[in-house]
């Protein structure tokens, strides 16, 4: 058996890890931004799309998301209420932000269920695993189709949209054949996991739509769908602060665009992402699984 204070050091390392990379990248970004200019340009963003980006992010995760990820559960014979499970998953989103440590958000629903028996941990692990990777398909396909637009180069959007479709594929045989209890959910949470992915690129929308940006403009969504691949890296903070940023900065430098509003985009974004999980908060003290009609 693996020696606690090991584990608990391990622990510490990562976390302290995280919170160099976050700095490093953040202080990297102070020195190519002028604070002045992105200060005025959140100064001058219009409260209406903002309220309209909220709605989309939280009707995406705790609508949509939490929808597919029950999908799963029901899989494995696991029966959560949608409420019980919109809960759980809103604690979840919780976790992501504020325990950037070892336990996830996603870990601590598998702990939380098997715990209370639910279902084996095995099983819960498999079926948040197979969540993640499922929201992760349809955001590479989205990307393909923003790389078409975006990148005056067939040869990368060939390898793109290649990349995509053969993980997809390569998902569908390993569910068919090794993990068949979740077979007769993967179109049903693909579906779902390309309106989740839909709901953050209107988000995105709403938030250019603040800013007084063209939606014409398709490099800010290319940018802020590759962004979303690198956040899921576990190499910074909840929810990929600092890394995210680090990419919209890029990005718009490599497009040409302003790396003032690059920066803008990116921290609203992760704000919204904030105020959309501060309501998790609410079931670290008051049990998520708790049936209210029992």
């Amino acid at each position: 058996m693996e020696n606690p204070s090991k584990i608990k050091a391990g622990s510490i390392l990562k976390l302290l890890l995280k919170i160099t990379v976050t700095i490093i990248c953040f202080w990297y970004i102070s020195q190519k931004i002028d604070f002045q200019e992105m200060i005025l340009a959140i100064q001058q963003a219009k409260l209406g799309w903002i309220v309209l980006a909220v709605f989309c992010f939280m009707m995406g995760k705790l609508i949509f998301a939490s929808i597919r990820l029950n999908i799963y559960f029901k899989n494995i014979g696991l029966q959560l209420t949608f409420l019980q499970n919109a809960k759980l998953y809103w604690l979840g989103m919780f976790y992501n932000l504020f325990l950037p440590g070892s336990i996830s958000g996603d870990a601590y629903k598998v702990i939380l269920l098997s715990k209370n028996k639910y279902a084996s941990y095995k099983k819960l692990t498999a079926a948040v695993l197979l969540d993640r990777i499922s929201g992760l398909l349809a955001l590479g396909l989205f990307l393909s189709l923003f790389a078409i637009f975006v990148i005056n180069n067939p040869t990368y959007d060939i390898l793109i949209a290649a990349f995509s479709v053969l993980s997809v594929v390569t998902l569908y045989i390993v569910v068919r054949f090794f993990l068949k209890d979740f077979f007769t959910g993967f179109f049903p949470t693909f579906l779902w996991g390309i309106i989740v992915q839909l709901m953050m690129i209107f988000t995105l929308y709403s938030i250019m739509l603040a800013l007084n940006l063209s939606l014409l403009q398709s490099e800010w969504i290319f940018i802020f769908l590759v962004a979303s691949v690198i956040s899921v890296l576990p190499i910074s903070l909840g929810g990929g602060l600092g890394t995210r940023e680090l990419i919209f900065l890029e990005g718009a430098k490599y497009f040409n665009l302003d790396v003032h509003i690059a920066i803008v985009i990116s921290l609203l974004f992760y704000l919204i992402n904030v105020f959309s999980s501060l309501g998790g908060l609410y079931f670290v003290f008051n049990n998520p699984l708790k049936n209210n009609n029992t």
